[in-house]
């Protein structure tokens, strides 16, 4: 039974692993990490702001795949045509995720 368990929670954890790789192999994590600012908010952060809204995932879907300025400072979020549009969405899903 403690086998299952173990196995049960690192199935869990897969999606949330797998996504935080996509986010270092698109190099979001250069200006971005879950939990302090850097270039750009934190994740979690970013989570905060836009919790509840229902447009939330479009809006940063978009965001990251055209960049985007002013809504967290004078530093603006380049483009990133490197990024499918499933993946973007992908990303903005962890993103808001995060706590």
């Amino acid at each position: 039974m403690k086998s299952l368990s173990v196995l049960i929670l690192a199935i869990a954890a897969v999606p949330a692993l797998a996504n935080q790789q996509l986010a270092q192999q698109k190099n979001c994590l250069a200006c971005h990490a879950v939990d302090k600012k850097v270039v750009g908010p934190s994740y979690k952060d970013v989570a905060a702001k836009y919790a509840g809204q229902k447009d939330a995932v479009e809006k940063l879907t978009q965001k990251v795949l055209k960049g985007g300025s002013g809504s967290w400072g004078a530093v603006p979020m380049p483009a990133n045509p490197q990024v499918s549009e499933a993946e973007a969405k992908t990303l903005v899903q962890w993103v808001l995720q995060q706590k």
